[in-house]
Order: structure tokens, then sequence, then C-alpha cells
């Protein structure tokens, strides 16, 4: 499969810069993946496209204000995005100066804290702060907003570029099919028979970065930690016992169950994943997905077109440019029932 299969024209305008001021006020666009149909509905209709018994399945990872500015002892300007918390003190980041710091080198950052280089690791540097890194990130540091967001963030995206259930601080980016939910949403959804649960995926700076090979079975994907929990196994049980379908509320809630059942059964796992779905990908678990629209070329628009076909997903996306649909973190929503015969771009001519 060739990485231009994945192409497809975007307006600049239909990149959502900023979020709707209310959650649920977004668009859904309904792409049944066996037979490609789609419906342009609202998404507050996803509840009328649930049945009693289904299972939604969440990431409760919970975004941390990640991007810190501050300068190296020596006086160069320079930004720190952190990509992992290694503990209390140490994290993994990424560093955009005009010459990269040195092992044992000092960086004063916003706040007063002083953060020294302690190893390179390819792309990434490790860091070691005089205090507690979450707490000086919490009083300092600034939302990650994803690289298409051009514009600063702003203090309202503290709240907006976050789920409403997130629960725990580890994620770069925000899981965005969750997004859409609020609270009275979530309450209706428990009140009509759906169950719910969650998992842990702490998304990186990496799912922002583009494909760099022309064929894509050759991409390396970067590694993110997600925890599936024995709950999680035992309610994915019971939904399919019970004829219920396990519907995953964003792609790293399908990368976590994947992830977990990558011999073809589901089992408890805790540690880092760097699971690759493309086209002729199985899927062991999930039978619907919640997602935003995705960039050009991305490893989250194949996973889509692994789960709903590759004509049927290109065609959805081409049906939501001509209806003007918001694209990406802040933009509109699909709701996709799994193709169990989905075929990759080979067989689309």
């Amino acid at each position: 499969m060739r990485l231009s299969d994945f192409h497809f024209d975007l307006p600049e305008h239909l990149i959502a810069h900023h979020p709707l001021t209310e959650r649920r006020a977004s668009r859904l666009l309904h792409l049944e993946g066996p037979s490609g149909q789609v419906e342009h509905r609202r998404f507050v209709d996803l509840l009328e496209l649930l049945r009693p018994g289904d299972l939604m399945v969440f990431n409760n990872t919970r975004v941390i204000p990640a991007r810190l500015y501050g300068r190296k002892e020596t006086g160069g300007q320079l930004e720190i995005l952190v990509e992992r918390v290694l503990d209390a003190q140490r994290v993994m980041a990424h560093v955009r100066a005009s010459k990269s710091p040195k092992v044992g080198s000092r960086i004063i950052t916003e706040g007063g804290a002083v953060a020294v280089m302690v190893a390179r690791h390819d792309a990434l540097f490790e860091l070691a702060f005089d205090e507690d890194v979450l707490a000086l990130l919490e009083r300092v540091g600034h939302m990650p907003l994803p690289p298409y967001i051009e514009r600063a963030d702003e203090p309202a995206d503290r709240e907006r570029y976050q789920t409403v259930y997130a629960q725990k601080a580890g994620a770069v980016a925000a899981p965005t099919a969750g997004l859409h939910f609020d609270q009275d949403m979530l309450q209706a959804i428990t009140d009509m028979g759906v169950e719910r649960a969650e998992v842990t995926l702490h998304v990186g700076a990496g799912t922002f970065q583009p494909v760099r090979v022309e064929r894509i079975e050759d991409h390396q994907m970067h590694s993110e930690w997600l925890e599936v929990s024995e709950a999680v196994v035992e309610a994915v049980k019971a939904c399919k016992a019970r004829g219920g379908r396990v519907i995953a509320v964003g792609t790293t809630s399908v990368r976590s169950l994947e992830t977990a059942a990558r011999d073809g059964e589901l089992k408890p796992f805790s540690g880092d994943t760097d699971i690759f779905i493309y086209p002729g990908r199985p899927f062991n678990v999930v039978d619907a997905l919640v997602t935003n629209f995705h960039l050009p070329e991305s490893t989250l628009l194949m996973l889509v077109s692994a789960f709903a076909g590759y004509a049927q997903t290109m065609a959805a996306y081409r049906a939501a440019v001509a209806e003007q649909y918001r694209f990406f973190s802040y933009g509109d929503a699909m709701f996709i029932t799994r193709n169990p015969a989905a075929t990759g771009p080979e067989d689309a001519a």
C-alpha cells in the first residue's frame, strides 16, 4: 500500500481552530461500514444509534499542560514539549532551540524551575527538574495544541482540550473523540442501558508525526503507554456474551483493546504499544467506533480504513468535505460500524 493512497484534499477553512460553544453541538457522520452508507446527523443523535447492552470504552487519560518555555543558562531561548513523564521529576521531552542542549547543561523555565539535561535518546531529551514536574506544568505549562491549530493556547483550552471524564495525567494530546461528550450525555447513555468501561492510553506527540515512507508497511509506529484492566476484560466478555457491541470511543481506545488482544484473546495489559493498524489487519474486539476526522496520509486514517474499508472510508471523507464538516481535534465526529469484509486500496480500483 502506498502513502499516497491515503491522501485527500482538505480546504484550509475546514480545519477547526476553536471548539464549539457546546461539546455536543458538533455534527456526526454515520458510516455503516458493510454497506458504505453515509448519514449526516448531529452528535446527540448518537443516542439513537446505540443499543441497550452495548459497551462503550473510553480513554480516561488526562492531558497535561506539557509545553514549557524557558532559556538555556547561556541565554538562548527554547521550548520544551514533554512527551512522557518518567517519575516525579524526570521527563522525556522534545526540545526546540537554536542549538540542542548538551548533557549536563541547565535550563531555566518559566516559573523559575531548573532542569538538567541528563541524556539524549534519539529525538528525545531526558530532563531532570528540581521540583515536581506535574505541579510545575499545572502552574506555568501551556496546553499542547496540535500543530495544525495555528494559534497560541488560551485559558479556555485547559478545559476544552480535555474530556469531562479525564482522570489519569500523562497525555500530551487529547483523545479527541471524547471531547464531544458532556456529563448529561454520559448520563443519558447510562440511562438507556449502555455499559461504560475505561482504558488508559497516554497519547504522545508522535501521534502528529507524518508517515515518511511511501510503502506504509515500512512505517515504524511511535510507542505509547496504555493499560487495559481485568475489569475491562470482564466487561467486554459480558458484552459479547449478551450480544452487545463493543464501541470504542476514539482510535486510542481501539489501539488499547486491540493491543491487549493481539494474540486473538483479550487479556489485561499494561505497558507500551506500537501497534499499527492498517487495511488487512484484523480486529479482535471492537465492533463500532466513535472518532473524529483525521489528517490526510495519517496512521489514524489508515486505522479507520482498516475498520470500515478503504473505499468506504475515502468516500465518506469526500462526503464530509463536500458537506463542510469541521476537521481534526476540535472538529466534528463519525460513528462507524465495522466492516467484516473490509478491503484495502488495492481492491478499490
